[in-house]
């Protein structure tokens, strides 16, 4: 058994190769092999937002504050709030972040195929992230 203590490894501002506007990261496992399971506390500062990308073996989101937005590709702008979770497929290209006047904060759970967990491609558009949310995730 390990403890990681709170604090012990420090936030970080997370790279604008791969997030628009500021975003905040806490580590909160990168458990090593033969586990797969990484989790990040992901603070989105308002208009902030990830990059399209996908995971190879999918992922999951909680929401612990704030109000967020999530669109996987071909599929509507939806909000998300807290408490909410959303499970994203292996493969699906998405990106998610906060609404335009409110930060959110997510976990953010995902497991490692060998060294990749993610695989980024371009910034979300000003036109797909100002898209108004509705519908249902598809």
């Amino acid at each position: 058994m390990e403890i990681m203590q709170a604090g012990a490894r420090p936030t970080r501002r997370a790279s604008a190769e791969y997030f628009t506007g500021t975003v905040w990261q806490d580590p909160v496992i990168d458990a090593p092999d033969p586990a797969r399971v990484m989790a990040l506390r992901v603070a989105f500062e308002p208009g902030a937002r990830t990059h399209w990308h996908t995971h190879p073996l999918g992922q999951t989101l909680h929401v612990l504050s704030g109000v967020g937005r999530v669109q996987a590709e071909g599929g509507p702008v939806v909000e998300i709030r807290p408490g909410d979770t959303v499970w994203i497929p292996p493969g699906k290209r998405h990106w998610h972040g906060a609404a335009p006047d409110c930060a959110m904060v997510h976990l953010a759970i995902q497991e490692r195929e060998g060294a990749r967990a993610v695989d980024w491609f371009e910034p979300v558009s000003e036109a797909d992230y100002a898209r108004a949310p509705g519908g249902m995730p598809g």
